[in-house]
């Protein structure tokens, strides 16, 4: 621990310094530099890890109900003691980031005598060219893959709630059919994804849930429970990172430890894994 180095929250003139250090991490972090650029100028504070007049060497973001460390492998982080009176105070539900750095703050936050509700692991995956299209070959002719729209929300909104409640929600948690419902919405407005169809029926789906500077976060996929096992999410997966990266952007995705389908088909496009990553809820 180097005393030298303190916490200070960001002010205006320190965004240039921000956004220097989120881009220079920009493949371990994209998660962090998508809700830095989507979030209104200091709405939601930061803090800036630096010595006096210094740029920053590390930060914490808040964003909604979130905690995100970017820390960058920094030897010389303090405890970010002043976290405990902020934790509670805005009722932080949930803190993210690469593993080591969760746990970390994890430390700190147990002053406050919160109990952890549910603590989700993954691989952070990353792939900056485009899949191998032999991975493709021999999947069913008879998906149909589309860029929904608006009219076909409802049917979306089914598969996406079903996604939410199998992959998203931690123990203990309620569903929220409108705020789902408002999510989908939103991915449909964006165009940043793709649906599969079978016989007229929606039965899949993928899209990208956050936009850093140069990358793009794939999320949202899932198929329904009775059409796997036919190859829908590889090939939902192939066109849509392929058309991810033909706009000249690497693509980021996390899986769950446990999901050796999904890690064994991401490896076979040909991502490859560049850390641990934690979700930890409140």
């Amino acid at each position: 621990m180097n005393e030298q180095y303190k916490w200070q929250k960001m002010k205006a003139a320190d965004l240039g310094s921000v956004e220097k250090l989120l881009r220079a991490n920009e493949a371990m972090y994209v998660s962090a530099c998508g809700r830095f650029l989507s979030r209104g100028v200091l709405n939601d504070p930061i803090w800036l890890l630096q010595k006096k007049k210094e740029e920053a060497e590390s930060l914490i973001l808040s964003s909604r109900s979130t905690l995100m460390p970017v820390f960058c492998a920094n030897d010389n982080i303090t405890n970010p003691d002043f976290l405990c009176g902020f934790f509670n105070k805005k009722k932080i539900h949930s803190i993210q980031g690469l593993a080591a750095e969760v746990e970390a703050l994890q430390e700190t936050i147990k002053k406050t005598k919160r109990a952890v509700k549910d603590i989700f692991e993954y691989d952070l995956m990353s792939l900056d060219k485009k899949p191998d299209p032999n991975n493709a070959k021999n999947e069913p002719d008879n998906i149909v893959l589309k860029v929904p729209q608006l009219t076909d929300l409802e049917q979306i909104a089914q598969l996406h709630a079903a996604y939410e409640k199998e992959e998203v929600l931690p123990k203990g948690s309620v569903f929220s059919p409108a705020g789902s419902r408002i999510n989908t919405a939103n991915i449909i407005v964006s165009g940043r994804i793709l649906t599969a169809q079978i016989d007229g029926r929606f039965v899949g789906k993928i899209n990208v849930n956050a936009v850093s500077f140069t990358r793009y976060q794939v999320g949202g996929v899932y198929v329904h429970p009775n059409f796997r096992g036919r190859g829908i999410a590889r090939k939902m997966a192939f066109e849509f990172i392929s058309s991810l990266i033909e706009q000249g952007r690497g693509v980021t995705l996390f899986v769950k430890k446990n999901n050796t389908a999904a890690c064994k088909l991401y490896k076979g496009l040909g991502f490859t894994v560049k850390g641990d990553y934690r979700i930890t809820y409140y």
